[in-house]
């Protein structure tokens, strides 16, 4: 849901600037990143509810709140109330998308929680692949308003899968009470804890650099390089690198642990990214098309290997308080993406060079967050 939400919209967003009346075409980027902002915001709420009135009651709360916010997208005659809508709908998706972690820490732990992670970051991120040739398709059959109609939808169709499907699997007698003092404590030691704080910040300086692409992939793709009608195609060939490596990081992190494998994935899209930087730099103009994918798929089968590793290390030592802990974690990894990412987006000048250099800078700070982490651990290595 959050994965269509997003991706789907990519192809529309040249048409509902012009439908809304939008001047300056980077704006047009903040019905994606306004999105992240209420999904951080209502990942802090859902996480401490979930915790107390159980996994399923939260979800379907949340998927409500979506579909409002997808009516009131659908409706809207100003660019204004169309961010509204978006916010409301990242609220809402934030219920299913953060209680269903605590529903995996609820069953999972260790490696075993990252291997399961790994199979639901796939489908988040293979989503992609056929999520802007949806948006496409509705684009051309009808008009963007038919997207939102799609995802209502697709809100009734997820209601329905898990109230039939889904198995409440926290038991009421390890519900705990809604009270904002338990919350706090609660909050207090997840960001006092040393791997919870160090690699939620490492999620969220790596999911800034794919927010940052997120948001201005569309106009990389159209204004630098033209493909068309053909940008979905592109954009899936890029998303489909994240998924193949999130599908192999179920078994490699079982060979290699998930703190090196995490190490050597962010070590390996840093230096891709500056080489590639330095080569536009040294050509003096924008890599042709086939280098910018080349740059893009190497670069994105590391970043696969990073989203359920991090996530999961840093839940790792926090399974007795794991729906606030995921909330905490999800929002404070979101809002720090959501801030480096939409710098990244509005610095877009017409060429590739903010996205090369931001993937270099905000990999290799992910790198430094590691290694400061990881000296406090066991043995303070990264193995």
């Amino acid at each position: 849901m959050v994965a269509l939400t997003i991706d789907s919209m990519l192809p529309a967003l040249p048409a509902i600037g012009s439908s809304l009346g939008v001047a300056d075409q980077n704006e047009t980027q903040f019905v994606v990143s306004l999105f992240f902002l209420g999904f951080a915001i209502g990942q802090l709420v859902y996480g401490p509810v979930s915790d107390s009135i159980g996994r399923k009651r939260a979800i379907m709360a949340g998927l409500l709140l979506f579909g409002f916010g997808c009516i009131l997208s659908l409706v809207s005659h100003d660019f204004e109330t169309m961010l509204i809508g978006r916010i409301l709908q990242g609220l809402g998706v934030a219920g299913p998308r953060t209680v269903t972690m605590a529903v995996v820490r609820d069953r999972y732990a260790g490696r075993g929680m990252a291997r399961i992670m790994s199979f639901a970051m796939a489908v988040f991120i293979l989503v992609p692949v056929v999520a802007p040739s949806i948006g496409q398709l509705i684009l051309t059959l009808f008009n963007w308003h038919a997207i939102f109609i799609f995802l209502i939808v697709l809100g009734c169709i997820a209601a329905a899968w898990m109230t039939l499907r889904l198995p409440e699997t926290l038991a009421p007698e390890n519900r705990m009470p809604l009270s904002f003092r338990r919350i706090g404590h609660a909050a207090i030691e997840t960001c006092t804890t040393r791997a919870a704080l160090g690699y939620t910040i490492a999620a969220g300086l790596i999911f800034g650099a794919f927010i940052g692409y997120l948001t201005s992939a569309q106009q990389i793709f159209q204004d630098i390089y033209a493909v068309g009608e053909m940008f979905p195609i592109y954009f899936s060939v890029m998303a489909l690198s994240i998924g193949v490596s999130s599908i192999l990081n179920a078994g490699l992190v079982d060979r290699f642990g998930m703190r090196l494998l995490s190490f050597i994935a962010l070590s390996a899209m840093v230096l891709i990214s500056i080489l590639f930087f330095a080569i536009e730099l040294s050509i003096g103009h924008d890599l042709p098309l086939w280098a910018f994918m080349v740059w893009g798929v190497s670069s994105f089968f590391w970043v696969g290997l990073l989203f359920g590793n991090l996530n999961a290390l840093a839940m790792e030592p926090l399974g007795h308080i794991a729906g606030t802990a995921s909330a905490v974690v999800g929002a404070g990894s979101t809002m720090l993406a959501l801030i480096f990412g939409s710098l990244l987006g509005q610095a877009y000048n017409g060429t590739a060079q903010p996205m090369l250099a931001g993937f270099a800078v905000l990999g290799s700070l992910g790198i430094l967050t590691m290694l400061i982490t990881n000296k406090g651990l066991k043995h303070g290595t990264i193995g």
